[in-house]
């Protein structure tokens, strides 16, 4: 089995800073693209931020210049560095990833427990 697990979140006054882990753990062969969702109360899921294997990456358009995506493919983890955090960045930040657990078998999209950002002064 395959689990993610975000941590960093927290409450953090507006213009500060966050930063946001994910460990993958588990039977993985190989870990394709990690992503950031976020969900407000009351909105769907969005996508935040993604990044490729090879370290290509993708930001919304409300966080470019802000967040940054980053991965580790030696420890199976991605971080989200938000800087400039504004209060409607408020949402619970959701890791995803795309997870080749045995070449025999199809990849798998897994998602962690969330993690819960509030920005407020």
């Amino acid at each position: 089995q395959v689990q993610l697990v975000e941590s960093g979140g927290g409450l953090v006054q507006p213009g500060g800073s966050l930063r946001l882990s994910c460990a993958a753990s588990g039977s993985i062969f190989s870990i394709y693209a990690m992503n950031w969702y976020r969900q407000a109360l009351g909105k769907q899921r969005e996508l935040v931020a993604v990044i490729t294997r090879g370290g290509r990456t993708n930001y919304a358009d409300s966080v470019k210049g802000r967040f940054t995506i980053a991965r580790d493919n030696a420890k199976n983890t991605v971080s989200l560095q938000m800087n400039s955090l504004k209060p409607e960045n408020t949402a619970v930040y959701y890791c995803n990833a795309d997870i080749l657990q045995n070449p025999g078998m199809h990849v798998i999209n897994y998602w962690g427990q969330g993690t819960q950002v509030t920005v407020s002064s």
